[in-house]
C-alpha cells in the first residue's frame, strides 16, 4: 500500500468548493455580501443616539425655551445714541426654533448664556448649556432681532451709475440690523453720489450700495489738519493714495514724513488723536 501524499492548501481548495458545489467566482462574491453587511451594521452603530438620548419632548423644550427668554429680558436691548431730537429704536426680538431631530441626554442642571463675541443684533443665537448631566451638551437656540428707526428708503428706482437726487429718497422705518453694511440714515451723506447695485422703490439704502466719494486723487496737494483735545494743528501735503471717505490715506508732508489721515473733504484730511 502506498503512504497518502500530504496535500497542499492550494491543492485541496478546488475540491472542497467542488464538494460544496461552488464556484470560486461565487465564494468571492459571497464572503464580498459578508463584507459589505457588517460595515453597514457597524456604520448603523456609529450613528446611533449615545445611550440615554431621546428626542426632546415638548415639555423639555418649551423648558429650554422659557430659559432663553428668561435670558433676553435681562439684556440690554440695542438703542439710539442719546441726543436730543433721537427716536427711540423699536426692537423686535423673535425666537427661531431647535431642531426637531435634536437628541439631548437628560440633564439636571442647564444655563442659557450668550456666547462670547455675539451680540443681540440682526440673526444671533443663545447658548443652553448642561452643566449637571451625564452628558455635558451644549446647543445653540436661534434668535432673530430687528432693530427698527426712521432710515432713507428709495422712492424710484434706482440703477447702478445712477446719482441719487434728493427726491429720490424718502425717510420710513427700516430693520437696521438687517444687514451688515449700516443704514443710510442722512441724505446729505447720498445725495449727488452714484449707486452701485440696484435698488428698489421702498428698499432702504445701505452705504454699501453706495459708490465711495473719492475727495482727492494721488498727487494733489490736501490741507492735513491735526486734532487733539483742545487743539488742531494745520499741515500741508501730497497725497500718495486716493482719498476715498472712510479709507486711510497716505499723505507725504512737506518735512518727507509719511502720515496716514481719513478724508474728509475735497481735498482735506484729518487725524484725530
Amino acid at each position: 500500500m502506498k503512504p497518502n501524499a500530504t496535500r497542499s492548501p492550494s491543492a485541496s481548495s478546488p475540491t472542497l468548493l467542488a464538494d460544496v458545489g461552488l464556484a470560486a467566482d461565487q465564494v468571492w462574491a459571497a464572503l464580498l455580501c459578508v463584507l459589505v453587511w457588517l460595515l453597514f451594521c457597524g456604520g448603523l452603530a456609529l450613528f446611533a443616539p449615545a445611550a440615554g438620548a431621546q428626542t426632546l419632548p415638548s415639555p423639555e423644550r418649551r423648558e429650554l425655551k422659557d430659559k432663553v427668554e428668561s435670558l433676553l429680558h435681562q439684556q440690554a436691548m440695542p438703542q439710539a445714541e442719546p441726543t436730543a431730537n433721537a427716536t427711540p429704536w423699536r426692537v423686535e426680538v423673535t425666537l427661531g426654533q431647535l431642531d426637531s431631530r435634536l437628541r439631548l441626554a437628560p440633564c439636571d442642571k442647564v444655563r442659557a448664556y450668550l456666547p462670547d463675541g455675539v451680540r443681540l443684533w440682526g440673526n444671533t443665537r443663545v447658548g443652553l448649556r448642561c452643566e449637571q448631566g451625564a452628558v455635558r451638551w451644549n446647543v445653540f437656540w436661534p434668535v432673530s432681532v430687528k432693530v427698527w428707526a426712521q432710515g432713507l428708503v428709495a422712492v424710484v428706482p434706482l440703477r447702478p451709475g445712477a446719482l441719487v437726487g434728493g427726491a429720490d429718497l424718502r425717510l420710513a422705518e427700516v430693520d437696521l440690523a438687517a444687514s451688515t453694511s449700516p443704514a443710510v440714515l442722512n441724505a446729505a451723506e447720498v445725495v449727488g453720489r452714484s449707486v452701485v447695485r440696484s435698488i428698489a422703490p421702498g428698499q432702504g439704502l445701505r452705504q454699501e450700495d453706495i459708490k465711495t466719494r473719492r475727495w482727492f486723487a494721488a498727487g494733489d496737494p490736501v490741507r492735513l489738519v491735526v486734532k487733539g483735545g483742545g487743539f488742531s494743528v494745520g499741515s500741508e501735503g501730497t497725497a500718495l493714495t486716493p482719498g476715498d471717505e472712510g479709507r486711510c490715506a497716505r499723505i507725504r508732508l512737506d518735512g518727507g514724513r509719511v502720515v496716514c489721515a481719513d478724508p474728509v473733504g475735497e481735498r482735506q484730511a484729518e487725524i484725530l488723536l
